[in-house]
């Protein structure tokens, strides 16, 4: 989950105005007490559950933001790569509280790392 703070402030130099936010560690500690009071039968998946929740919340930020820029752009029919004022205009769309320079940076920011970079 990601979201935007525009209160107003001026950021400068490598701050984003874009912050990711995860829960994980709830939903970990959900399965965690799951896993304890679990039959046989249950064990397994849920064992699975933890380790994939495990997975994504050891992503970088700069992954998770990358995949974020990503499915607005999908959304969009727009490349980050190949259509770059095109990308960053779809952001500020489809996120009105984003300034031009935090676009830019997270367009190109999701040109720059792979698609698959998390292997999940």
């Amino acid at each position: 989950m990601l979201d935007v703070f525009t209160g107003g402030a001026k950021k400068s130099g490598a701050d984003f105005e874009v912050v990711v936010l995860r829960d994980t560690q709830a939903v970990a500690e959900a399965i965690r007490e799951a896993l304890a009071v679990a039959g046989a039968e249950e064990r397994p998946g849920l064992e699975r559950a933890a380790a994939l929740i495990a997975e994504h919340a050891a992503r970088p930020e700069r992954e998770v933001r990358a995949e974020w820029v990503r499915g607005i752009l999908a959304e969009a029919g727009v490349d980050a790569r190949s259509q770059e004022l095109h990308a960053i205009k779809a952001l500020r769309k489809a996120e009105r509280g984003l300034s031009l320079a935090t676009a830019v940076r997270l367009v190109r920011e999701a040109a720059a790392v792979p698609a698959d970079a998390s292997g999940i």
